[in-house]
């Protein structure tokens, strides 16, 4: 089990580490890596590696020192940063116009392979790692809790991310600039967020609701991930209006920056138990 932690840790440091060095080198910071996207996907980027170089590679490098240390929570903490990376490189290496636009993304496919595998292979061992029957059990008013929020989330997802645009797409004439320009990554993340993240946010939130004993581990998994998604989500919306994108909306800013707030706080509050001894053993629900 030493081993294992150890292995894990030394997994989730390295992750952090080629988090924050795909976000230096892409354009936020260093311009090395330039993807084949229009501006305004470029605008979203920038938002995405902010939210990566300043959240998401300190939190994977710290819960990777919490597993070398054999702490009972890390596990179930891998699975945010894990599941993040694997949701957040599929798009960065899928979403390009690689024939269209111009860019040298593809010299750094081995790298960006080489991150997504890695979330991959941490997301799985820590999935592994977390018998469900060893988290505690939350009470009744944090499953109702969470469980709403999850609901939310998919509400706040179809309606007020996607149906607006996609309404656009089905007109004649669109006028969506991201999807004039960059239709490849607009639907690569329709089909990941209403084909995975909405079903996912559905079915755990509407199990937890009824406290079904499956839904526990997922809730854990999904609300951590989910946090760390929305924290890329509100810096993409943020930075869109600082820099006037036409695709920019000053609701959907407000919306993804209270939507993440609001799920740093509750996942705050439901993982707090995993900190406490009893947090490694069920507890009855009050």
């Amino acid at each position: 089990m030493r081993t294992n932690g150890r292995l894990l840790g030394a997994g989730l440091v390295g992750l952090g580490v080629a988090v924050a060095t795909v976000a230096t080198l892409g354009p936020l910071v260093l311009g090395v890596i330039r993807y084949r996207i229009s501006p305004t996907s470029l605008n979203q980027v920038v938002g995405g590696n902010a939210a990566a170089l300043c959240v998401v590679a300190p939190i994977a490098a710290t819960v990777g020192v919490l597993a070398i240390r054999e702490h009972p929570a890390a596990p179930v903490l891998a699975l945010a940063p894990a599941t993040f990376v694997v949701y957040t490189y599929v798009q960065l290496i899928v979403g390009n116009e690689y024939l269209r636009l111009p860019g040298n993304v593809e010299r750094y496919f081995p790298l960006l392979l080489g991150v997504f595998l890695l979330g991959a292979a941490i997301m799985i061992k820590a999935w592994n790692s977390v018998p469900a029957a060893d988290l505690p059990v939350a009470s009744a008013r944090v499953e109702r809790v969470a469980g709403l929020l999850l609901l939310g989330i998919a509400a706040f997802v179809v309606v007020g991310l996607h149906l607006p645009t996609f309404l656009d797409a089905m007109r004649d004439s669109p006028q969506s600039e991201q999807y004039l320009t960059s239709p490849t990554a607009f639907w690569l993340v329709k089909l990941m967020d209403l084909g995975i993240v909405v079903p996912a946010a559905i079915t755990v939130g509407a199990g937890v609701l009824r406290h079904r004993p499956w839904a526990r581990k997922p809730m854990y998994a999904l609300l951590g991930a989910y946090t760390l998604i929305g924290a890329s989500v509100a810096g993409m919306a943020i930075t869109m209006g600082i820099r006037r994108d036409p695709d920019a909306s000053t609701a959907t800013t407000i919306g993804s920056v209270l939507v993440a707030t609001a799920l740093a706080a509750v996942t705050g509050y439901v993982y707090r138990p995993l900190f406490s001894r009893a947090g490694s053993r069920s507890s009855p629900r009050r």
